[in-house]
């Protein structure tokens, strides 16, 4: 077995989302297959996440997956110095940002290939799509 063979295969595995209710289960199988997905509500036209049955603004039970530009910008972010998992560890520092969509919605995801001093509040930011296993894709967002 190569070095590199030997270095992989010692490298802890990312961690993944294991949804047990089929919403949200969706909502990372959208993301598998590359596109950023939000429901948006039938009744009031609302965009939501997280996935959820009913709109927190009307109660409507009613809605559907609608694709997202997948731009938004950066509402928050902290920079993490420790990681949070053993596969984290050659990351660190890395960014943790709370984006918010063009859509509305706000969700928390990673900000990869800013310059940390340059961050700032209103930053524009896009999706991006990481393969992490055969069955998952994870986004995160990058400098627009």
């Amino acid at each position: 077995m190569s070095d590199a063979a030997k270095t992989e295969k010692k490298k802890p595995k990312r961690p993944v989302p294991h949804p047990i209710e089929p919403i949200n289960a969706q909502f990372w199988e959208q993301c598998h297959n590359g596109v950023l997905h939000f429901q948006q509500c039938s009744s009031c036209g609302k965009f939501r996440h997280l996935p959820r049955n009913m709109c927190a603004y009307c109660s409507s039970p009613d809605w559907e997956w609608k694709p997202s530009t997948g731009k938004g910008t950066l509402f928050s972010w902290t920079i993490a110095h420790m990681p949070m998992h053993p596969a984290f560890v050659a990351e660190v520092p890395y960014v943790t940002g709370v984006i918010e969509l063009e859509e509305g919605v706000r969700m928390v995801s990673l900000v990869r290939g800013a310059v940390m001093e340059d961050l700032e509040l209103d930053m524009p930011v896009k999706v991006e799509f990481e393969k992490v296993t055969d069955d998952f894709t994870l986004p995160y967002f990058v400098p627009a």
